[in-house]
C-alpha cells in the first residue's frame, strides 16, 4: 500500500520526500479515523436504535443502555488504525512503533470496557427475567470483571516495556502468595457466592438474621465481597460474603414459601385457680358454639369410665372429672381450627409446658396464613386479646407477679385491719 501511496503522489505531482510522506500517511490515516467514527456511531448504531420494540425487545434496549456496540465500535477503530498503519508506515519506524503502542492500548482498554457492558448489560437482564435460579450474579460478574483487569493490566505492560505478556503470565507464578494475599477478600468472597447460590442458601429479598454482625432484616444486595441487609429499624449492615459460609445465620425465606408464620407464645396459668368444673359450670360452658360438642362427647365417655370402675363416687380421687384447664385447652384447639387467619395446612395445637414458680404455661402453637409483618402481629395480638379476656369464663387466672399497686393495696388492708382491731380491743 506504501508504493501505491507513493505512485498516487507522484502522478498528482506532489513531493515523495521521506517527511512529506509521513505527512500524507498520518493525514490519511487521521481522515480514514474520523470516517470511520462518523459512519459507525452516527449512521450505523443510531440505525440500529430506531424503531425497535422496548416491550418485546428488553435485552436490546439493555445492551444499547450499556453501550456495548458503542464500544465494540471504537474496537473497531482501534483495529483499523492500527492495520492502516502497519499497512502505510515502515516496520521499524519509531512513528509505527508509537502508533501501535497507543492503538493496542486503546483496543486492550474499549475491549475491556465492552466486556465490563456485556456483563452488566446480562446481570441487568437476569434480574427482569424472574427465573427460579437465584445466583449472586453481581459478585460472580466483579469476579470476572477483576480477572478481566488483571489480564488487560499485563497485556497493556507488555505492550508498553516491549516485552511479551506471556513472559510476565510466567512470572505470576512467583507472585501466587502476594496474589493471594492481596486479593483474600474477593476470592473468599467468590467461592462464597458460589456456594451460596449453589446450595440456595441466601438470594436477594431473604429476610436475614445473623446475631453475630447484628444483621435483621431484608438482603438487598450480594457483591463480590459484602451482603448488604436493610435491617428494621432502616440501617445497612455489610456482612462479608464468606462469613455467611463460615459461620450460621438464619434465613426466613420459607415462610413466604409456605405461606404461613409461625406464632409460638405461652400464657402463664395460675395454678391455685385450676380445678374440677362443677355441673353449673359445664351447664354454662355447653352454651358456647366451640365446647358443646367437646363437652357432651366427654361426659360420656368420663361416665361411662366411672361406672366401669364401679367405685365410690363421693370422693373425687376415685373418679373422672373434666378440670377447668383441660376444658380451655380443648377450647383454644377448636378456637384455632376455626380462626380463619391460622393456616390449617401447617401444626396448629395448644400445649401445657413444664409448670414452674411463674404458674402452668399454656402455649399456643401455629401458623398465620399471612406473612406481612404487621398483619402477623395484629393476627397474633387478636388471638391473644381474646385469651386473656375468655379467661375469667373458665374460672382461671393468669400469673402475674404482685405490683407495686397490689403491695400498696396490702398494706392499706393491713393498716385498716389493725385499726379496727384496736377499735374492738378500746371499745
Amino acid at each position: 500500500m506504501k508504493n501505491q501511496l507513493i505512485d498516487w503522489l507522484k502522478r498528482l505531482g506532489m513531493p515523495v520526500g521521506e517527511q512529506y510522506y509521513l505527512l500524507v500517511a498520518a493525514i490519511l490515516i487521521l481522515v480514514v479515523s474520523l470516517v470511520l467514527h462518523i459512519v459507525l456511531h452516527r449512521i450505523v448504531l443510531r440505525f440500529m436504535t430506531r424503531d425497535h420494540d422496548t416491550d418485546r425487545q428488553n435485552w436490546r434496549k439493555t445492551l444499547f443502555g450499556q453501550k456495548l456496540f458503542s464500544r465494540l465500535a471504537l474496537v473497531l477503530q482501534g483495529v483499523v488504525v492500527f492495520s492502516l498503519a502497519t499497512a502505510l508506515l515502515e516496520a521499524n519506524s519509531l512513528i509505527l512503533q508509537l502508533v501501535e503502542t497507543v492503538t493496542h492500548l486503546w483496543i486492550i482498554l474499549f475491549t475491556l470496557l465492552a466486556l465490563f457492558s456485556l456483563l452488566d448489560a446480562v446481570e441487568e437482564i437476569s434480574e427482569h427475567t424472574g427465573s427460579k435460579i437465584k445466583l449472586p450474579m453481581r459478585g460472580i460478574f466483579q469476579g470476572l470483571k477483576l480477572v478481566a483487569t488483571t489480564v488487560a493490566l499485563i497485556f497493556a505492560v507488555g505492550f508498553l516495556i516491549g516485552k511479551s505478556p506471556v513472559m510476565l503470565f510466567s512470572g505470576l507464578g512467583a507472585m501466587t502468595a502476594v496474589v493471594l494475599l492481596i486479593f483474600r477478600d474477593p476470592i473468599l468472597g467468590l467461592v462464597a457466592g458460589i456456594q451460596l447460590s449453589a446450595n440456595n442458601m441466601l438470594a436477594v429479598g431473604d429476610w436475614l438474621e445473623m446475631q453475630k454482625y447484628g444483621a435483621d432484616g431484608d438482603v438487598i444486595d450480594i457483591s463480590l465481597t459484602t451482603v448488604k441487609v436493610r435491617n428494621w429499624d432502616q440501617t445497612i449492615t455489610s456482612i462479608p460474603s464468606y462469613a455467611l459460609i463460615s459461620d450460621s445465620f438464619k434465613n426466613w425465606r420459607n415462610i413466604q414459601e409456605v405461606g404461613g408464620r409461625r406464632i409460638m407464645r405461652a400464657i402463664n396459668i395460675d395454678a391455685t385457680s385450676v380445678g374440677f368444673a362443677s355441673d353449673e359450670e359445664l351447664d354454662r360452658l355447653r352454651r358456647a358454639r366451640l365446647l358443646s360438642d367437646y363437652i357432651e362427647k366427654k361426659a360420656i365417655e368420663i361416665q361411662r369410665a366411672n361406672q366401669a370402675k364401679d367405685v365410690d363416687s363421693s370422693s373425687p380421687m376415685n373418679t373422672r372429672h373434666l378440670t377447668n384447664l383441660g376444658i380451655l385447652r380443648a377450647y383454644l384447639a377448636a378456637y384455632l381450627a376455626d380462626n380463619e387467619n391460622i393456616n390449617h395446612n401447617l401444626t396448629f395445637m395448644v400445649r401445657q409446658r413444664e409448670a414452674g414458680v411463674h404458674g402452668i404455661p399454656l402455649e399456643i402453637y401455629g401458623f398465620s396464613n399471612q406473612i406481612s409483618w404487621v398483619i402477623y402481629e395484629n393476627i397474633q395480638s387478636d388471638i391473644f386479646d381474646h385469651i386473656y379476656a375468655i379467661l375469667p369464663e373458665f374460672g382461671l387466672r393468669l400469673y402475674q407477679a404482685p405490683s407495686g399497686h397490689d403491695v400498696q393495696q396490702a398494706a392499706e388492708r393491713f393498716a385498716k385491719g389493725s385499726g379496727d382491731m384496736q377499735k374492738v380491743e378500746v371499745s
